[in-house]
């Protein structure tokens, strides 16, 4: 699977990080998954290689702007385009009536299916790759992570038990697929015989402004990715005269350690990291200090891919990707 990083600063954009936006892309489909879509996140897909298009779902963290302000330009837009192809919303109570305003001001009239979805906490949505979760947070508002599970691999024939059974491929295989015994040279092979082990589908959590890392339980443990806020340093955070409701690199650290998380990219960079000497440098060595996985730090048009040996792989994609390297399995 592949990430596709839109937006990676926290409250205002930056010359170097628009606000919070993230592509997911399964292996070998035709659509992909927006999660948050903060103000100009239509311009940062026009300079990646997804295309609105194929966009079939939106996923909202919480309703602070900076991670949904930029919806009604990015609906409005798809009707411009004649990307007409249906298109379902999930965010928290009221992203309904913000959507349902703007077009009505604005005399906006959509030409293709739009579907809102407001979602409580613990309701799983299944979806033809995956099933996600939401998961509550802790911040100023509610604010919620998704827990996306990909669905096994199964129905995998062990192809080479049957080749030295003299059995090559055909329409046997298919039937064999189905659970279906078979006949073959006046011999019966039963499915059960010639089945692989399913491959577990791939784990991540994409989670929205939060303080507190661990409130995400049993998720987190043995987690294969986990994309999270890291707003600021323990330093700068203990020097805040107003403590704000977002975690700290050295809580995020921590926990991932604890938890065995395999996999962790940090996001949402206060956008004091982009000037002089405080950059983000410091963030992944407080991080660094505390976890001892796979860890980056995400930057707009950041790609990731996410393999099916659970290793995760940056790719620089501040230019088109080659089709080459398309997929990611």
């Amino acid at each position: 699977m592949r990430l596709t990083f839109f937006g990676t600063s926290a409250g205002k954009p930056t010359k170097e990080r628009n606000v919070s936006a993230l592509g997911l892309v399964f292996d070998q489909d035709n659509q992909w998954y927006l999660f948050d879509c903060g103000e100009a996140t239509q311009h940062q897909i026009m300079r990646s290689r997804l295309s609105v298009g194929k966009l079939s779902t939106i996923f909202i963290t919480h309703l602070h702007g900076d991670h949904y302000y930029g919806l009604p330009g990015l609906l409005s837009t798809k009707t411009l385009d004649k990307a007409l192809r249906p298109l379902t919303l999930y965010g928290p109570e009221g992203i309904r009536k913000f959507v349902q305003c703007a077009l009505d001001i604005s005399f906006e009239h959509l030409g293709y299916e739009l579907k809102i979805v407001e979602f409580k906490v613990g309701e799983t949505f299944v979806f033809d790759k995956c099933n996600i979760k939401v998961l509550p947070l802790v911040h100023s508002i509610e604010s919620y992570a998704f827990y996306i599970r990909e669905n096994d691999i199964s129905n995998r024939l062990d192809e080479a038990a049957l080749r030295a059974e003299g059995m090559n491929p055909s329409v046997l295989y298919g039937e064999l697929k189905k659970g279906r015994s078979v006949m073959f040279q006046g011999k019966k092979f039963h499915a059960k015989n010639f089945m692989l082990d399913p491959i577990p589908g791939r784990t991540l959590i994409i989670a929205g402004d939060n303080s507190e890392p661990n409130i995400l339980g049993n998720c987190l443990n043995a987690l294969d990715l986990l994309v999270h806020e890291c707003t600021y340093t323990q330093k700068v955070y203990d020097t805040l005269k107003v403590k704000v409701l977002h975690t700290t690199a050295k809580i995020l650290g921590e926990t991932a350690q604890k938890r065995h998380v395999k996999n962790l990219i940090a996001t949402h960079i206060a956008p004091r990291y982009n000037k002089g000497t405080e950059n983000t440098d410091l963030i992944y060595r407080e991080i660094r200090e505390n976890y001892r996985g796979v860890l980056f730090i995400a930057e707009d048009f950041d790609e990731y891919c996410l393999g099916r040996d659970k290793v995760l792989k940056k790719i620089r994609c501040r230019t088109a990707i080659p089709a080459e390297i398309a997929g990611c399995h």
